[in-house]
């Protein structure tokens, strides 16, 4: 492969790994796909073990968004390097109020990945999470009364053992996932092949997968245009109230959130109706970190085979649900635990919890099987025999999100 090819892809940002080659962790690339269909849902909440791919995740999201902004915020900025500021040199050199652009002008359109967000200052989530709810950034200050549109793709990490978030930031994320660091024999071989035939020729690797990349593009744009075309049905606000009060949730953010989610599934799919399937595979992500501790969690759905199906013939197909029950937050879990043990009987509480570990385990294996047989791509194809050259992947239009309240009809 010549050097001139090579520098044309590394100026196109095809450095990155490719979002189309990610193994494992099904249900954390379906709640990055989600959040990029409709970034209103209000980002999404990542919990897990240090090299469970969450960072490397978020950055192959940023690839296959059309302007592929990828900013990452550190813990030490300040509230005025995040939202923007008075510009004082035009001030000092001109004598008027200008607006100096913060991280979430930079982000807008794009990613705006926060690692170990539990260690950021609460106000800097706080303006995080009102940003990612509205698509707007307001700010008034030191003179200066400005706006502008800021839809961001908030992705944020967590280790628990290093600190909690706030019960009332943790409920404005729309959802959670938890990057489970347990991998299988087989998945592990797979992803290590991938990295390091990734490392060592990231531009044929990119090549081999740039069809793909094209065709998640086009999936997402897909999905965004039909957003406003989905209308919610009597009987799908009546399957998510009927959810997130079983859970015993406070307040109605996590109706709004699943409603949302369930859309932009629905969208994904490439269809203009939501089944109860939808709603079904976005559940626990919205009810994880919101679910009362004495509420029984219900099987998450990750369906991405139906997701990848639906990318390349651009309709929805049959798939094979993968059934995994996702846990909330380190919190949320000892706090149900403690409520369970309380009100149930030392023999009871036993055998609830041998149930449960043994079927958290068997969840764990069919998650492994089912990303396995979701991928096509043989990870011991010689990188070298892919065709030489590249494959544009920011060519299509980004429609905007629609800003309109969620709407039903009459069943």
């Amino acid at each position: 492969m010549n050097s001139e090819l090579a520098t044309e892809l590394q100026g196109t940002g095809l450095m990155t790994y490719p979002f189309s080659a990610l193994h494992g962790q099904a249900g954390l690339q379906l709640a990055l796909l989600l959040i990029a269909v409709d970034p209103r849902i209000g980002g999404v909440l990542i919990e897990g073990a240090r090299g469970t791919a969450k960072t490397t995740s978020a950055r192959a999201l940023a690839e296959i968004l059309p302007e592929g902004a990828f900013v990452n915020l550190p813990l030490g900025a300040s509230e005025e390097h995040l939202a923007g500021s008075l510009d004082l040199d035009i001030v000092l050199q001109q004598g008027k109020s200008s607006f100096r652009p913060g991280l979430l002008a930079r982000a807008h359109r794009g990613v705006l990945y926060v690692d170990e967000i539990n260690l950021l200052a609460d106000m800097l989530v706080d303006l995080l999470l009102d940003v990612c709810s509205s698509g707007m950034n307001r700010v008034e200050r030191d003179g200066v009364s400005h706006q502008h549109a800021a839809e961001i793709v908030l992705v944020g990490t967590m280790n628990p053992e290093e600190g909690e978030l706030r019960p009332q930031l943790l409920d404005r994320f729309g959802l959670f996932v938890n990057a489970d660091a347990s991998i299988s024999m087989d998945m592990r071989q797979r992803i290590v092949r991938s990295r390091m035939a990734f490392d060592d020729d990231p531009v044929a690797f990119n090549l081999h997968y740039a069809d793909q990349q094209q065709k998640r593009i086009a999936q997402l744009v897909s999905a965004r245009q039909s957003l406003s075309q989905i209308v919610f049905t009597d009987d799908d606000y009546a399957r998510v109230a009927r959810k997130c009060h079983e859970a015993q949730v406070d307040g109605v953010r996590a109706d709004l959130v699943m409603l949302r989610a369930s859309r932009a599934m629905a969208a994904l799919k490439g269809r203009l109706h939501i089944t109860d399937e939808d709603i079904d595979a976005v559940a626990d992500m919205v009810l994880a970190h919101r679910r009362k501790g004495g509420a029984e969690a219900s099987g998450n759905s990750c369906e991405s085979d139906t997701i990848d199906d639906a990318a390349q013939a651009g309709s929805s197909g049959q798939s094979t649900a993968d059934k995994s029950a996702s846990g909330g937050p380190a919190e949320s879990r000892e706090s149900g635990a403690s409520q369970e043990s309380q009100s149930r009987s030392s023999d009871d509480s036993g055998s609830s919890e041998g149930a449960g570990s043994s079927e958290s385990a068997n969840s764990s294996k069919d998650s492994n099987s089912m990303a396995e047989a979701s991928s096509s791509v043989d990870e011991d194809a010689q990188w070298g025999a892919m065709p030489a050259q590249a494959v544009a992947t920011r060519q299509v239009a980004w429609p905007a999100v629609q800003n309109g309240a969620p709407n039903g009809k009459k069943s």
